[in-house]
């Protein structure tokens, strides 16, 4: 399998409702490494890394809006180069 990277924004009511919890165990079940973030401007940032069947599933649950708590109004997804693969997920 090929493996791929993509940085992940979701924009929307994303902080405060157990969104970046959420991601770190959706992206733990299916073995996608990486890290999601609160960002200073309400969003969060996800660094989704692994098998592209696996990064694909979570941006999918990620644009379907996450967590139930939480109101994703727009998911932008982009191509991304880690300089070294990350080892697990974290919220950080």
């Amino acid at each position: 399998m090929a493996i791929t990277c993509f940085k992940i924004w979701v924009h929307g009511l994303v902080q405060g409702v157990g969104f970046r919890y959420s991601t770190q165990a959706q992206a733990r079940e299916l073995d996608v490494k990486g890290y999601a973030r609160n960002l200073n401007d309400g969003s969060v940032e996800v660094l989704a890394w692994g098998e592209e069947p696996q990064v694909n599933a979570l941006i999918t649950w990620l644009k379907a809006g996450g967590p139930r708590s939480a109101r994703v109004e727009k998911v932008l997804v982009e191509p991304h180069q880690p300089t070294e693969a990350p080892s697990r997920f974290t919220t950080g």
